[in-house]
């Protein structure tokens, strides 16, 4: 299944500077099928989708990002997305 994880930053521009190589690097050494990802141009979140068997091992990625861990995400989605 495809999932989509869409996240929004908190206001902690050093912080998230700082954090940003550990996430990316997390995130490309997972080697996930199909995996595309990025930050929006401003900066204020990203996006990221990739393929997984079941949305609670989308999940468990989800909460292993450094992003999480550090608490410098607003809100974030982990979603199913069905295309054709």
């Amino acid at each position: 299944m495809r999932v989509l994880y869409f996240y929004l930053m908190r206001d902690a521009t050093d912080r998230v500077r700082a954090v940003a190589p550990d996430h990316a690097a997390y995130w490309r050494e997972l080697g996930l099928r199909n995996y595309l990802g990025g930050p929006f141009t401003d900066r204020s979140g990203g996006l990221i989708t990739f393929e997984v068997s079941a949305v609670d091992e989308a999940e468990r990625l989800v909460a292993d990002d450094p992003f999480v861990r550090e608490d410098l995400l607003e809100r974030r989605w982990v979603k199913e997305w069905l295309i054709d």
